[in-house]
Formats: C-alpha cells, structure tokens, sequence
C-alpha cells in the first residue's frame, strides 16, 4: 500500500483534565503534579482550593496518629422529609456511598507535633458540609471525649449552614455544640476554631465563632446570609471584599489568617503555649 493510502493514525492525546488542575479563583492552569504540591493552593493567586476531611487531617496532624471516633452517628430523618427530587434519606445514603465519610464532619483523637488533641473536621462534599443533627452529635461527642482525655478540641469548619432536610432538628444542634465547647472553657481547656471556604449560615453563627482562638485560611468565604440576600435586605452595595476572611478579620471577628502550609506548625505553637510548655 503507498504510503499516500494508508490510513491516518489518530495523534496521541491526553485529556486536559488528566494534566491539569484550572484554579476556581484566577482560572490558571496549574499541573496537578505542582496542585498536589501546594496542598491545593494556587501558586498564582494563593487561592486555597478546598480540601476533604482526610486530607486535612493529613495536613495538620502527625502521620499515623489519627484514630476515628463516633464513625456509627450518621444522618437522621426525623421528618421523612422528601420534595421533587427524592427523598433525603436515600440522598444522605447515596452521598456516605460516594464520599466515604458517614457524616458532614469526621471526628478523632490525633497528635500535632506529639501534642494529642481532638479533632472535628468538616467536609463540604457531605451535602455542603451541612449541620445535621448527625453531625452535631459527632462534634458533642468529640468535645466530651476531650473533656475527659484533658486534651484541647480543634474544629475545622466547611459548611454552607444547617441541613434544612431535618428543620428545626438541625437547628437546635447550634445550641448543642455551643453547649458542649462551652463546657470545655468551663474545664480550662482550649477550643481552636478553623474556618475554611466556606463556613456559612448555622455554623458561622454557632460553634464555629465561638473558639477561643478563631482562625482562618486566606481568602476564605466567611459570613451568615449571603451577599445578595443582605445587599437586597438593607438596599445597599457591599465591599467588594466583604464576608472574606480578610474582612471578617479587620472587623474583629476572627483572631488570625494562617496560610495552609503554615497551619500545623501554628496550631503546635498555640497549643504549646496553652499547655504551658513553651
């Protein structure tokens, strides 16, 4: 066959998607060798991209030490609740079968730099990272675990607010888990809230504002409402930066802006100095 006849081969391709991460923020293309790296912050913009719950154990806790407790509380349906696309159980089902985790926040004993802790880490991929009443009782249960080990609780909140699917169930967990940090100050034992992107509505408005240290990660999406619901409510144009974690700072809500790759070596350092050893 001449060469002019034989067929063409179809060029070797690979799939953006397989080669690249595209950063939400700035849009750059970023390798997801490079993305892995930075811990899903873009070396472009510094925007923190955001991260499940076992990756963030990972990030700040001591290799190995994390030991999950409470993994049987999982959702609840105590209004059997269902609109025009299903029922809520089956969706609570189906999301602990895709992402793993049996509720919107993973709760464990760990070390940070061989300092033990307790830890309640959201994930906003569980349902938005919504408060049910599931996810509370996993967050009281981890504060009475650090209340009886001695030991300082350390949050970290991912969520767009209360699960409406359990009504006023899920709201009365705002109440709870105040309740039970505040039963830690109580002890003198500190609780250290880490607001990620974003920590929103119930949350914003209960346990995770209420640490005795509040700290967040740059840039990150930190308020109640959202922007156009309050800029229709009071008739006004808001900051550009308002409900950022840079402005939730400068108005005296939040204690600290730590980048990611700094927030072990934080946390150590704090809990350090609470503990006296430093």
């Amino acid at each position: 066959m001449a060469w002019f006849e034989k067929a063409a081969e179809a060029p070797l391709r690979v799939p953006t998607e397989a080669v690249w991460t595209i950063c939400p923020s700035c849009k750059a293309y970023v390798e997801k060798a490079e993305w892995k790296a930075t811990d899903k912050v873009c070396p472009r913009c510094n925007y923190h991209d955001r991260m499940g719950c076992r990756e963030r154990v990972a990030l700040i806790t001591d290799t190995g030490s994390f030991k999950e407790l409470n993994a049987q509380v999982g959702p609840n349906d105590p209004l059997k609740f269902k609109d025009s696309t299903g029922a809520y159980a089956d969706k609570a089902k189906a999301t602990v079968e895709k992402t793993g985790i049996g509720e919107a926040v993973l709760t464990g004993t760990a070390t940070i730099e061989k300092i033990p802790v307790v830890l309640a880490v959201m994930d906003f991929k569980f349902l938005g990272g919504s408060l049910g009443s599931g996810t509370g009782e996993r967050i009281l249960l981890a504060a009475e675990e650090a209340l009886k080990l001695r030991r300082a609780l350390i949050i970290v909140s991912a969520s767009g607010g209360a699960r409406m699917h359990e009504g006023i169930v899920s709201l009365m967990q705002m109440a709870k888990t105040c309740a039970a940090t505040a039963r830690l100050k109580e002890a003198g034992l500190p609780y250290i809230s880490i607001l990620t992107d974003p920590t929103t509505g119930g949350v914003s408005a209960s346990y995770a504002m209420v640490g005795d240290l509040n700290i967040a990660e740059p840039k990150a999406l930190i308020g109640f409402a959202g922007r156009r619901v309050i800029e229709q409510t009071i008739k006004q144009k808001l900051p550009d930066d308002f409900q950022t974690a840079e402005y939730t700072q400068s108005h005296g809500f939040i204690d600290a802006i730590v980048p990611r790759k700094e927030m072990k070596a934080f946390l150590a350092k704090i809990l350090r100095y609470a503990s006296g050893a430093c």
